[in-house]
C-alpha cells in the first residue's frame, strides 16, 4: 500500500471508513483491516463497537456470499485471516472491558481424521461472528473432547469429519456425553463433506452444518434460543 492510500484511509469519515473495512475484509486485506481498526480506536470507538460494526458485519457479508456460492473457500480463508488480524488488535481491549462473547465453542476433528481446512474455516467464521472459539485440533478422541468441555465450559461442541470411516466416531462422542449425563449441557453441531441432515439426526446432534456460513447462523440461533428458554425458566 502506498503512503497516499494510507493517508486516504485515515481521511475517511467514520461511516465511509467502516464501509471500506467491509470491502477490505471481503478482499482479505489484513494490513488494511489492522490500520482501519487502529484508526477507529484512535477516534474513540469502543473495541466492542469496532468489532460489531466493522468486523462482524463485514464477515456477515462474506458469509452470505460464501453461502450463495459467490465466494469460495480460498477467498473466505483470506477474509477470515484479515478478520483475525483485526481481532488481534481488539482482543486485549475486549478482555479489559469484560465484553462477553455471544457464546463459547469447542471444536475439533474426530479421532482417526486429520483433515482441518473445513474445521479451521468454521472456527474462523464463528470467531468472526463474535464467538470465543477453542479449536482443539485434529484426531481428537473422546477424552480430549471431555477435557476441553471441562476446561472451557462452552455453549457449543463442534465435531468435524471428512472421512466416511471416521463419521461414526461422532456418535461415540455423543453417546459418551449421554452416558456421563453431560449431553444436555451442550449444543452439539456436526459437519463435514460426507455428512448430511439424516446422519446428524441419527447420531443425536442438535444440528448438521453444511458449510461454515450455515454453522454461524445455526450457532447464533441455537445459543439465543437456549438462553431465552433459560431466562424464561428462571422467571
Amino acid at each position: 500500500m502506498t503512503d497516499e492510500e494510507d493517508f486516504d484511509l485515515a481521511e475517511l469519515p467514520d461511516d465511509e471508513l467502516v464501509t471500506q473495512m467491509h470491502d477490505d475484509l471481503y478482499d482479505g486485506l489484513a494490513d488494511e483491516i489492522v490500520e482501519g481498526t487502529s484508526i477507529l480506536l484512535d477516534r474513540g470507538w469502543a473495541a466492542d463497537r469496532v468489532l460489531a460494526d466493522a468486523l462482524v458485519e463485514g464477515m456477515r457479508i462474506v458469509g452470505i456470499d460464501f453461502r450463495d456460492g459467490i465466494l469460495f473457500v480460498p477467498e473466505v480463508l483470506l477474509s477470515a485471516n484479515a478478520m483475525k488480524a483485526g481481532m488481534a488488535v481488539l482482543r486485549p481491549l475486549l478482555a479489559e472491558t469484560g465484553a462477553e462473547p455471544i457464546g463459547k465453542v469447542v471444536i475439533g476433528t474426530v479421532k482417526g481424521d486429520i483433515h482441518d481446512i473445513g474445521k479451521n474455516l468454521v472456527a474462523m467464521m464463528l470467531e468472526g461472528a463474535g464467538f470465543e472459539v477453542f479449536d482443539i485440533g485434529i484426531n481428537c478422541d473422546v477424552d480430549k473432547y471431555l477435557a476441553a468441555l471441562e476446561a472451557h465450559r462452552p455453549d457449543i461442541l463442534g465435531l468435524s469429519a471428512l472421512l466416511t470411516t471416521t463419521m461414526p466416531y461422532m456418535k461415540t462422542v455423543i453417546d459418551t456425553l449421554n452416558q456421563k449425563e453431560l449431553r444436555s449441557k451442550y449444543i452439539v453441531l456436526v459437519g463435514g463433506a460426507p455428512l448430511n441432515e439424516e446422519f446428524g439426526q441419527a447420531v443425536g446432534a442438535d444440528g448438521y452444518c453444511r458449510d461454515a456460513a450455515i454453522a454461524v447462523e445455526m450457532a447464533k440461533h441455537l445459543v439465543a434460543a437456549r438462553r431465552s428458554s433459560s431466562a424464561a425458566a428462571i422467571h
